[in-house]
């Protein structure tokens, strides 16, 4: 039996008030995928055997440099989402922290280093 007091026992420890935000931004990302991956794999199909300037000429095209940008954004939203509750539901203590920012760092840098070179492709084409 413990003399501590229930309230400071849970202290710290209970909801966060953000797993339905989590929820939901893991599934819009799913769906935005489930449209844009099909259309990813045609692309990429498609620019099977073809040269640099044809590819930088394909990618350049608004709508398709959008797609892509699209896809790229959904996707590494979604895995740095998934990791997290990876990472949450089976590392605990100071390593949990420290992964957690590596994961959103990296896949922040990731993800701009992606949207960087789409736009160098896009506006210089």
């Amino acid at each position: 039996m413990s003399l501590r007091n229930p309230i400071a026992r849970a202290k710290g420890l209970g909801s966060a008030k953000d797993g339905t935000g989590h929820w939901w931004s893991q599934r819009l990302t799913a769906i935005a995928l489930a449209g844009l991956t099909p259309w990813f794999v045609v692309f990429a199909v498609n620019l099977l055997g073809a040269d640099q300037v044809a590819v930088r000429a394909a990618i350049a095209q608004p709508l398709t440099a959008s797609l892509l940008s699209a896809f790229v954004l959904s996707l590494f939203w979604h895995a740095q989402l998934g990791l997290q509750v990876v990472v949450e539901d089976y590392i605990h203590g100071a390593f949990e922290l420290v992964l957690q920012v590596l994961i959103k760092f990296t896949f922040a840098l990731a993800a701009i280093a992606s949207l960087l070179a789409i736009g160098r492709i896009a506006f210089t084409a």
